[in-house]
């Protein structure tokens, strides 16, 4: 059985260090304490929940919260 408390933790974490601005994965990763495939795991899933948008630039993405983000997430 999933951990879920932990997992919405990981992506509390991950909202609240994009919403200062765009970020990479290993800057994520770095901030919030995570290993990179946690943070890529959990930026996939908000991707699909339209939470957050991906501009790839050549193999680096930088990964910002969308309008519909902000607006659902952020007080």
């Amino acid at each position: 059985m999933r951990n879920v408390s932990r997992g919405l933790a990981s992506r509390t974490k991950i909202i609240e260090i994009m919403e200062k601005g765009r970020n990479n994965i290993p800057e994520i990763s770095e901030k919030a304490g995570l290993s990179q495939s946690c943070v890529g795991y959990h930026l996939k899933l908000l991707l699909k929940h339209r939470v957050v948008v991906v501009n790839q630039s050549g193999r680096a993405g930088r990964w910002t919260l969308t309008k519909y983000g902000q607006e659902r997430l952020l007080p």
